[in-house]
């Protein structure tokens, strides 16, 4: 592979069909989609500065870098892409990407990053932004930090551990979503969503676990949460502690250490409310 070591590269392009490349150190200044079409490249310790810098690209490697606030929309249209103990300021970093691997990035403004992906792994990930990772698939996280509304809209096949998520509105009209050993803080938690699963999880929500189909939470606590549960179906809950209110539950069971409000108005078919039971 040739090397190119602390070059500056500029104007429109610059390194255009770049293949079997080896950069280090080198920056990448004004010049829109400096590695389009690019395919083997492998960038360490490199600062890119403006648009565009992956479209399109093949097999890429990026260890020690940063991107900084105007490489907007820097990743798309990729396949096969690491990035390792990056710095990612600019948003929309990536969409419609394939096969990506993320460990020890931190995405400081993450507006619109990792849409339409799929074939993620994520590790030790940093993430402040609106609508991260919005219809992804086929996704495994460990030790993701995210603060920032609407994570994971429509996503399908999530598994996370160990996470912390602040974040209004998660995981909403999503499929196959599993969480373990997490903390998870925001209003309206998974509304719209099929088959997902809590394990050893602390969550806080205001009708959290609404409209859902088959939730299952195993061995979790639910802090400050009111109004929950509300037109689930087929909920299967093992909460530790009180639940501060439950409304028309459908079906299912919901097992905890006491409810202090149990709703069932109106609107409610009593005749098909989920059980929900003291534990003995």
């Amino acid at each position: 592979m040739e090397e190119l070591t602390r070059k500056i590269f500029t104007g429109e392009r610059a390194l255009f069909c770049a293949k079997d490349l080896l950069l280090a150190e080198s920056v990448f200044d004004d010049g829109e989609s400096p590695l389009k079409e690019s395919e083997n490249i492998q960038a360490s310790s490199c600062l890119f500065r403006w648009k565009y810098p992956f479209w399109y690209a093949k097999n890429i490697t990026v260890k020690d870098c940063t991107f900084f606030e105007n490489a907007r929309a820097g990743i798309w249209y990729t396949e096969d892409i690491s990035l390792t103990n990056c710095t990612y300021l600019a948003p929309k970093g990536l969409r419609r990407c394939k096969n990506i691997s993320l460990n020890g990035v931190t995405f400081s403004d993450a507006k619109e990053t990792l849409w339409n992906c799929r074939d993620i792994s994520m590790k030790d990930v940093t993430v402040k932004g609106d609508y991260f990772a919005m219809n992804c698939e086929d996704v495994q996280i460990d030790h993701l930090e995210l603060i920032g509304n609407y994570g994971f809209d429509g996503a399908k096949n999530v598994v996370i551990r160990n996470s912390k998520l602040l974040t209004k509105d998660a995981f909403w009209n999503c499929e196959n979503i599993t969480v373990y050993d997490s903390f998870i803080s925001g209003e309206y938690f998974a509304w719209n969503s099929k088959n997902v699963t809590l394990v050893n999880c602390m969550v806080e929500s205001l009708q959290g676990f609404c409209y859902m189909k088959n939730v299952t939470l195993k061995n979790c606590k639910l802090v400050n949460t009111t109004l929950s549960f509300e037109y689930a179906e087929n909920v299967d809950a093992e909460i530790f502690g009180k639940i501060d209110s439950v409304k028309n539950p459908t079906s299912g069971k919901i097992v905890c250490d006491g409810v202090d409000e149990l709703i069932l108005d109106e609107f409610a078919a009593k005749d098909a409310c989920a059980q929900v039971e003291r534990r003995k």
